[in-house]
């Protein structure tokens, strides 16, 4: 009998993918290392850290509920529910 293969969902976009990655709700340069972690795509995970620094993660945005409702990120959030991206580019640039 053929093993049923596991639905993995970002917590985030509540998207069905193919992988995910561990994110620290507080981040680990902020104290987080052995805090709480959430399951998001990769996509997901990569635009939270393009938009908000470690600190206003650590600060105001330390739950998945929180980043959902993050001004920031609700255009983000409607645009990525309908699409079936697995990655996108990371390009992290230097904050001024």
């Amino acid at each position: 009998m053929a093993k049923k293969e596991e639905q993995l969902i970002c917590e985030l976009c509540g998207r069905e993918v193919q992988y995910l990655t561990r994110h620290h709700l507080v981040p680990r340069e902020e104290g987080g290392r052995y805090g709480a972690t959430a399951e998001l795509c990769q996509p997901c995970h990569s635009t939270l850290h393009l938009t908000f620094s470690n600190r206003e993660l650590a600060t105001l945005y330390n739950s998945i509920p929180a980043l959902q409702q993050a001004e920031d990120m609700q255009k983000y959030l409607r645009w990525v529910r309908n699409k079936r991206i697995e990655r996108i580019s990371n390009r992290r640039g230097r904050r001024r």
